[in-house]
């Protein structure tokens, strides 16, 4: 049996004092909760303090990219083993990083393999844009993404890998896929895909999660469908209100 897995992903909100205030809204409901892999991956900034308030909790630490060499002269970028300090999970090729910063299906997979070389959870995103989606290629898409950046990672390896299908065109947009649709793309393709790849059982092993509006209102629909194991969750794991419900969706 999968465990149910749900990722807050903080993207550039919350200074480090608001991430402690924030913390101090979230972990009464949260500790309680069993049978969900909780990750919260804050801005790098506040990583540290993060960590320190989740310490001897179950919840877990994640960041929200990395850069796939150990170390060198890259300024301003986030080596694999300076996360490893603090973190367990990474959050890699999500689609503004893609979109705003370039960030190409080869770079990803550099990462998601540094990330495992390096004891870290590698979290990959994959997705399709809205003219993706409406021009009928979002198979071609994902499927693309998905070996693009699982590229090199054998069978022994791909159970530590949990994947996210986050269509572009409903993060951020309050526009989410419905559950049927998104356990399409989840069953259909994606596990269908590692199946092909790695065999069925080393596919079942797989966590795939769904991400894009995700909110305490939708949420228990998506986790309806066994396929979906949990959600990479945006704007609604920066409000307690929210994301416990979500979670607790999830335990359900």
């Amino acid at each position: 049996m999968r465990r149910s897995f749900v990722a807050g992903n903080w993207k550039m909100y919350k200074t480090a004092a608001e991430a402690r205030l924030l913390l101090s809204e979230l972990l009464p409901g949260l500790v309680s909760i069993k049978g969900v892999e909780i990750v919260l991956c804050p801005p790098f900034t506040s990583i540290l303090p993060v960590a320190s308030l989740v310490e001897g909790t179950e919840i877990g630490v994640g960041a929200q990219n990395m850069h796939w060499e150990a170390s060198g002269a890259f300024t301003g970028e986030v080596a694999p083993p300076m996360l490893a300090e603090f973190c367990k999970y990474v959050i890699l090729g999500h689609s503004e990083r893609r979109g705003y910063f370039g960030e190409t299906d080869e770079n990803v997979n550099r990462k998601v393999k540094s990330a495992l070389a390096h004891g870290l959870v590698p979290i990959l995103c994959v997705g399709e844009t809205l003219t993706e989606n409406e021009a009928g290629v979002t198979r071609d898409v994902v499927i693309r993404q998905t070996q693009a950046g699982l590229s090199g990672v054998d069978t022994r390896a791909i159970a530590s890998v949990v994947i996210a299908y986050e269509p572009v065109w409903a993060i951020g947009t309050g526009r989410a896929a419905t559950a049927e649709g998104a356990n399409a793309v989840i069953a259909g393709m994606i596990r269908a895909w590692l199946a092909s790849t790695y065999g069925d059982e080393a596919a079942q092993s797989v966590r795939i999660l769904y991400g894009g509006s995700v909110k305490a209102s939708n949420a228990g629909e998506f986790f309806q469908y066994p396929d979906i194991d949990g959600a990479l969750v945006g704007g609604a794991s920066l409000k307690a209100t929210e994301f416990i419900p979500i979670v607790k969706a999830a335990a359900r």
